[in-house]
């Protein structure tokens, strides 16, 4: 193992909230590998770029020679966390748990080191839980307490319905620490409430208290840059503004191209293995006069690369050079449409888009060799455009028209 100063430096860096470093520091002197967990709950089949900031410093405490445990909520997203929601959750099925959870894994280990990775399932311990045991772990916490939480409370104080179940996601969350006698919990800053429950609770069951740390929220691709601020929501598939892990390298490059110059910096210090020095370095050659599209395509590559391969990231920057040959708009119009099935006909995109006037007028203008997808000229004009993908649409040659679609 490194010396405790380097591992300090290492693991302290993007962190926002840390309890307690003087215990991290003295559990890391021992020279014993410490047991580091964070939890994912499986309420989707996809992992995004938003998850691999805290999976990022999961593998620096791996690299570091500490035992990483990759936990899968089976049993907590069946509760739902309501973090950051005002209204009820809907409450997902196992069936439908088990299905998100089989992806996850997978996609986790494109960043975690899946030989030093330690993956267990909540439900584990908490499906053996009787009803003698769920009360006492119940008895471990206040109501007063639970209602520090800002989202209870802004509800309690709006006289907005707080379900009962809902109390009860911080409480089992935390019984997965003492489950687990974790030494260490890594979750996002909307996710600090609930680790502090785990560290309150488990010198309640005779463990030592567990140290919390969380890493900052990624804003999803549609963010902006207000007053020096980056601004937006955080990346989730629901709010869809998201660069899936697992997305085909040219929709994953190009879905970075299009994120706002001034937020790419915010993405680049989270996501990127450059050094904030270099990062920096970046900064300065732009406001020198560099392009920032050019330091834009040096981080999409990288991640990419990363993803997938070099030559991947290398032949979708060359298509979507080769779109962007002929000049792009400084803004795209971006819309979404439901398929009909698994896919959707060209023809109808382009009249819901209101770049054709009619499904007919649509297919004759790709009859016609009028519209070009992602840089290609489409040839089809009975061409489908499948489910859960996202293209850059142009039509016409001389004024030319251009389209972002996604189809959900």
């Amino acid at each position: 193992m490194r010396s405790a100063e380097d591992q300090l430096e290492i693991l302290c860096r993007g962190v926002v909230d840390l309890h307690v470093r003087a215990e991290l520091e003295a559990r890391i002197r021992t020279g014993r590998p410490l047991r580091v967990k964070a939890g994912f709950d499986p309420t989707r089949p996809d992992l995004h770029l938003g998850h691999t900031v805290l999976m990022e410093k999961m593998r620096q405490f791996q690299e570091l020679g500490h035992q990483v445990i990759f936990l899968v909520g089976d049993f907590t997203a069946m509760i739902g966390d309501p973090t950051g929601r005002n209204d009820l959750r809907p409450r997902l099925t196992r069936e439908e748990v088990m299905a998100a959870a089989e992806t996850y894994q997978t996609q986790a280990f494109k960043v975690l080191d899946k030989q030093k990775t330690e993956v267990r399932y909540n439900s584990e311990w908490l499906g053996k839980l009787d009803p003698a045991q769920l009360i006492d772990l119940c008895a471990k916490y206040t109501v007063a307490r639970m209602l520090e939480r800002d989202d209870f409370s802004k509800r309690f104080a709006e006289q907005r319905p707080i379900f009962v179940h809902e109390f009860l996601y911080p409480l089992v969350q935390a019984y997965d620490s003492v489950a687990l006698e974790a030494d260490v919990e890594l979750g996002g800053t909307d996710q600090l409430f609930n680790l502090l429950v785990g560290r309150d609770i488990m010198p309640r069951y005779g463990k030592v208290a567990q140290i919390v740390m969380t890493t900052p929220i990624l804003e999803g691709t549609n963010a902006r840059v207000e007053n020096g601020k980056v601004v937006g929501a955080k990346m989730s598939k629901s709010a869809d503004n998201y660069v899936g892990i697992d997305e085909p390298p040219f929709e994953m490059l190009q879905k970075l191209l299009l994120v706002d110059d001034g937020v790419i910096w915010r993405y680049m210090e989270l996501l990127s293995a450059r050094t904030s020095a270099e990062i920096a370095a970046l900064r300065a050659e732009v406001a020198a006069g560099r392009s920032v599209v050019e330091v834009k395509e040096l981080f999409a590559q990288e991640t990419v690369t990363r993803f997938h391969s070099a030559d991947a990231a290398k032949a979708a920057l060359e298509r979507r050079r080769g779109v962007a040959a002929g000049g792009l708009p400084d803004v795209i119009e971006e819309l979404s449409f439901d398929a009909d099935g698994d896919a959707i006909g060209i023809g109808k995109v382009l009249a819901l888009a209101g770049l054709a006037k009619s499904n007919g007028e649509g297919m004759r203008l790709v009859k016609g060799g009028a519209v070009h997808l992602d840089g290609e000229v489409v040839k089809d004009e009975k061409a489908r455009l499948l489910k859960g993908a996202t293209h850059l649409l142009r039509v016409g040659s001389k004024n030319r028209r251009f389209l972002r679609v996604t189809i959900k």
